[in-house]
């Protein structure tokens, strides 16, 4: 059976019970104005008979009974009533209305029998000598205590009918507006009851919805009230610990999305629960659709597949590390440890995600650098004691290649100074940007380009390279001269080496976009595309003979580099095999 609303549960019920005391109502009192007519019209036919039979007892005992029949019909006639004289067998002696010689015998009618049994004899039917409905009373007729016979007199009801039917019609219309009263007045209760349990069933959905309504007010009954009251106690209670919850979730959310750690939990079927945006962006997930989705679906690295099942089965925090192949190869540090619910059972894995990529590229360059450092040193080295000692055994005194082995000496020595040199230029450069700001002053750019470029015109000369300057006079830049015009020097001494065929080399100074930008472009060999992002690292070559042949220490293009960067600028090399090189500095305009 389907549920009903409280009110149409109520309403119909008082809306019934009303009806039923109105028709019960009515019908009782229609039913005693019936007994109350009925017993007046019966206690008015007693007298009538008593009056009857005092006139007719002589007439009974006597000898001329035919004189009854004319006395009734006058008596009758006279009092508006039918009269009935019956003797003790059942004939009758004489009517009002009718022939009694036509008249059946009256000894089986109820109200003769309680007559001629001495008694007051009553009864309603229908007449068929008169076509209506009649009551009927007898009362015994009596001669020295003997029943000689018995009068009845009668009267048509149809008059009480009638009367009783227009009192059942106002009755009808009264309980009609009683009952309309009654049914509005229902209605209203009904409404005022289960209103307050209506807004209480809106308010407890909204507690199922995780909302916390306004205050439910209190009023009605004081059973609906204490309702309206505990429900507003447990609104109360359950704002303060949905706040709770909801500042609690949303401090750990905050930590775990602000932490530079990937951090994502998967339960025992190895599906996500939850994940950082951190440990979203390292393993190529979307962070708005990943619950309850397994690692297989979402990852394809079989190693982070198989750790996260290690840490699943594993007692002990476990560790490992793992390259995660895709458009950037990153190196990853994966922690992972088993994850409990309150009742120490377990529930899953927490997987802790670090990118070590830098770091592992630093302790690369660190070792290339140690590696490089060891090298460039030990070649000039190796070669100065391979001529000491050639001298020591007896070179010296010959006088020509004494000198030409002290030359080559004296090379190596000015290759360990120039590698020195450099290597105390990167190392004031990092040391003076962390300590202290370099001091910077506004210049035309284009007089710092000049004398970068003369400072290059011996070798210029030398190598039969033209170099061309382009950038316009009033052009000023905030930096700091003197390591500008260094980082310009290294560039065009650079272009100027590998300027190849065309012996030209350009370099242009220009602002663009709230930028300033120093380029200098050579059209010589190029350099291939895997070569171009380590440039700039120190000690890196491109051709490892060649360099070393043209004097090249390797740490030029490194502090080129730091140079921009005590600047707040970048730099950026761009090259193509057979086509030239171009070397820029960014420059931020102040």
């Amino acid at each position: 059976m389907s549920n009903k609303r409280l009110l149409w549960q109520l309403y119909p019920t008082y809306l019934l019970i009303t009806l039923i005391a109105l028709v019960s109502v009515g019908w009782y009192s229609l039913n005693s104005l019936q007994d109350f007519y009925y017993e007046r019209t019966s206690i008015d036919l007693e007298v009538r008979a008593h009056l009857v039979e005092r006139l007719v007892a002589d007439q009974f005992s006597g000898p001329n009974k035919s004189t009854l029949d004319s006395l009734s019909k006058e008596v009758g006639r006279s009092a508006f009533m039918r009269v009935t004289l019956i003797q003790p067998s059942g004939e009758v002696l004489g009517d009002s209305h009718e022939d009694p010689a036509r008249m059946d015998n009256h000894a089986d009618r109820t109200e003769i029998k309680e007559a001629l049994a001495g008694n007051r004899g009553m009864s309603v039917r229908f007449s068929h000598t008169l076509q209506k409905k009649m009551m009927y009373l007898a009362v015994p007729v009596k001669s020295k205590g003997e029943i000689i016979g018995a009068v009845r007199t009668s009267l048509p009801i149809t008059f009480i009918d009638n009367a009783l039917r227009s009192i059942e019609i106002k009755i009808a219309w009264g309980a009609l507006a009683v009952a309309l009263f009654a049914a509005v007045i229902s209605l209203v209760v009904s409404r005022r009851i289960s209103r307050p349990l209506e807004l209480m069933k809106v308010a407890a959905e909204k507690f199922a919805q995780g909302g916390v309504p306004g205050k439910i007010p209190v009023t009605g009954s004081l059973e609906i009230a204490g309702l309206g009251e505990a429900l507003n106690q447990m609104a109360r209670q359950l704002d303060y610990r949905i706040r709770g919850i909801t500042e609690e979730r949303n401090e750990r959310e905050a930590v775990l999305f602000s932490m530079v750690e990937g951090v994502f939990a998967v339960d025992t079927a190895e599906r996500f629960i939850s994940m950082n945006q951190a440990a979203a962006k390292l393993i190529g997930v979307d962070v708005k659709n990943f619950k309850r989705k397994s690692i297989q679906e979402l990852v394809r690295n079989n190693e982070l597949q198989q750790f996260v099942k290690k840490a699943l089965n594993s007692r002990e925090v476990v560790e490992t590390d793992f390259v995660l192949r895709g458009s950037q190869e990153r190196n990853l540090q994966a922690r992972g440890t088993v994850l409990k619910d309150a009742s120490d059972n377990r529930i899953g894995a927490l997987i802790v995600l670090n990118d070590v990529t830098r770091l592992r590229r630093l302790e690369n360059m660190r070792r290339d650098f140690v590696a490089n450092v060891s090298h460039e040193i030990k070649t000039p080295i190796t070669a100065i004691k391979g001529f000491v000692d050639t001298l020591m055994k007896g070179a010296i005194n010959n006088q020509k290649d004494a000198h030409r082995f002290l030359e080559i000496i004296g090379r190596q020595v000015d290759r360990l100074n120039a590698i020195v040199d450099d290597l105390l230029s990167l190392s004031k450069l990092e040391q003076d940007s962390d300590q202290y700001v370099i001091q910077m002053e506004d210049v035309e750019l284009k007089g710092v380009l000049q004398s970068a470029i003369q400072a290059c015109a011996s070798r210029a000369e030398n190598e039969k390279t033209s170099i061309e300057l382009i950038c316009e006079g009033d052009l000023t830049v905030k930096i700091n001269r003197q390591l500008i015009e260094q980082a310009v020097v290294n560039l065009v001494d650079n272009a100027v080496k590998y300027s190849g065929l065309e012996k030209r080399v350009q370099v242009v100074g220009e602002q663009h976009n709230g930028e300033i930008t120093i380029r200098v472009q050579d059209w010589g060999s190029g350099i291939s595309k895997e070569h171009l992002p380590r440039l700039f690292e120190r000690f890196y070559r491109v051709d490892q003979a060649r360099s070393r042949d043209l004097g090249g220490t390797g740490l030029g293009l490194a502090i080129v580099k730091h140079i921009a960067q005590v600047h707040q600028g970048s730099v950026r090399a761009e090259s193509a095999l057979g086509k030239g090189s171009t070397f820029s500095i960014y420059l931020p305009k102040n």
